[in-house]
């Protein structure tokens, strides 16, 4: 069921991406239609209903989260420092280049103790992106933990 709250479209700012790799293209393609399915709640602060567009881009060193309307009529934009969230970005590419090498060699055992460490440090992004986002724009869990990953490929440097 959707959300009468929800995102329809969801860009990044290209100019501030460098060249993925192909796990984390694919990563970035999935969060990407997964929030546009807009199952996901996605509630910009005095908005209760409405399809929402986002554009996430990295602006003087902070998150810029720029919403419009389903027609493209500004909704808000909000600015967050990355600090609170760099150590989480570092240790979740740590993770995931440690998950994506253990998986052509590794028992099952350590990959799974792997993918399990990384779901825990989504998760654990997702809440703080969540928490300072609090006020401004309500989403779901899963909601922040793909804006998590989109974060992410903003960050990654290749």
């Amino acid at each position: 069921m959707r959300s009468p709250a929800r995102l329809v479209s969801v860009v990044l700012d290209e100019t501030t991406l460098a060249e993925p790799h192909p796990l984390i293209a694919e990563e970035r393609a999935a969060a990407i239609r997964d929030l546009a399915a807009g199952d996901g709640l996605f509630r910009p602060a005095g908005h209760e209903r409405g399809a929402f567009r986002l554009k996430l881009s990295i602006v003087d060193g902070r998150l810029a989260f720029d919403i419009t309307d389903r027609f493209d009529a500004p909704v808000a934009r909000h600015l967050l420092s990355l600090t609170p969230l760099s150590r989480l970005i570092k240790d979740y590419f740590l993770i995931c280049e440690s998950y994506r090498a253990a998986i052509p060699v590794a028992p099952a055992s350590r990959i799974e103790a792997l993918d399990m460490g990384r779901r825990g440090l989504h998760d654990e992004a997702a809440e703080v992106l969540r928490q300072r986002l609090a006020g401004k724009i309500d989403m779901d869990l899963e909601t922040a933990r793909r804006l998590f990953t989109l974060v992410c490929a903003l960050r990654w440097k290749g």
